[in-house]
């Protein structure tokens, strides 16, 4: 595919993809995840109570959520704190149950114990992909957080199933493109989220046309588009984690 994004990116190629463990010390475990420009911390704390409803429900084994929030920096203009509105607005509590549901796609609960692990992620910079960042960061703060349990005798064994990614992918100027700046996002005609796990199978799609429709043979482009940026993301997501879990056995 030949070069024609404002970045110099070929249609089927990644932004730059970073990862930084211990960004956040109170943490069980942290994140700082960069897909380019947009930059997002992501931390998974345990908490030794589950939720109310599944007490009072008698429903066994722990829980996961998600919270997410845009710092006020983060954009080029600033954005108002939720509890300076007095409520979190629509986008937010979308973006936080999408999180919570694709981690606990790949998470055996009952592995948690009367536990909760709440996932942290605060975007510190926005460029595009924020929601899509903060899934692909949250599952490495989690996992680190989880071998920290392990180790200290809190949980017996890692309930994660699997890993789990997201990325974003759009038709810009009828062109398909791989993971959106926020330029090209803005500009899209159909753009969508693509949640998928480590050995390939789907989690979530969010995909819209912006004032626009698209066919059965653009979606499937999109999908395919999706999925070769998804495996190159979960080898960087495992590169990270031996590299991280093994120095931490080590030292």
């Amino acid at each position: 595919m030949s070069s024609t994004r404002v970045d110099g990116r070929t249609a089927d190629q990644l932004r730059p993809i970073s990862f930084e463990a211990g960004i956040a010390a109170n943490a069980t475990g942290s994140v700082l995840v960069s897909f380019g420009n947009t930059k997002v911390i992501c931390g998974a704390t345990l908490e030794a109570r589950v939720p109310g409803w599944m007490r009072a429900q008698n429903v066994s084994g722990g829980w996961l959520t998600a919270e997410y929030s845009m710092l006020p920096y983060s954009t080029h203009e600033r954005k108002s704190r939720d509890s300076s509105r007095g409520r979190v607005d629509g986008r937010t509590v979308e973006i936080q149950r999408l999180i919570g549901r694709a981690m606990r796609a790949v998470v055996d609960l009952s592995k948690l114990g009367q536990h909760t692990l709440w996932i942290d992620c605060d975007v510190l910079q926005a460029d595009g992909g924020t929601r899509t960042a903060s899934i692909t960061g949250a599952y490495l703060a989690a996992r680190l957080a989880v071998q920290k349990l392990i180790d200290s005798g809190k949980i017996k064994e890692n309930p994660f199933k699997d890993s789990i990614a997201a990325i974003s992918v759009g038709v810009v100027d009828g062109k398909a493109l791989l993971d959106l700046p926020y330029t090209e996002d803005r500009d899209a005609d159909v753009d969508a989220n693509v949640v998928m796990t480590g050995s390939g199978q789907f989690v979530e799609i969010q995909s819209s046309g912006e004032e626009s429709t698209f066919s059965p043979e653009q979606l499937a482009e999109l999908l395919a588009l999706s999925s070769k940026g998804l495996k190159e993301i979960s080898f960087l997501q495992t590169a990270f984690l031996t590299k991280q879990l093994l120095g931490n056995a080590l030292g």
